[in-house]
């Protein structure tokens, strides 16, 4: 897989796609993404810890996105976080993945209309 070419990681694993999606809003660390994800799916999508921390290997390893070596003051910090960001491809892949998943609601709305007229 070509770590050049974001549409390559399509579609994106469940997983991925929450975690590419957390990490919009600025860097994160592991803990806070997972809180994010339960907060933002109101508790049905729990990224346990060994599935978050393979996930983010993962995304480090495809160049999805990157270890931050930006801290936040040591008062407001804990030593052992680390903290991850988008990189330039793991936003292009987050931006396909959104223009799939907007156009199969796309289709599904299309149908469902058709569906009512029929």
């Amino acid at each position: 897989m070509s770590k050049k070419n974001a549409a390559a990681f399509l579609p994106l694993k469940g997983n991925w796609f929450h975690i590419l999606l957390s990490l919009v809003g600025g860097e994160q660390h592991g803990y806070r993404i997972m809180q994010e994800v339960l907060e933002r799916s109101d508790g049905k999508v729990r990224l346990w810890p060994a599935t978050l921390y393979g996930s983010l290997k993962r995304l480090i390893e495809h160049g999805l996105i990157a270890e931050s070596g930006d801290r936040p003051a040591v008062e407001f910090d804990d030593a052992r976080r680390r903290y991850y960001k988008l990189t330039p491809l793991g936003e292009q892949a987050l931006d396909l993945e959104s223009q799939r998943l907007k156009e199969l609601v796309r289709v599904l709305n299309a149908k469902r209309r058709q569906e009512v007229r029929s």
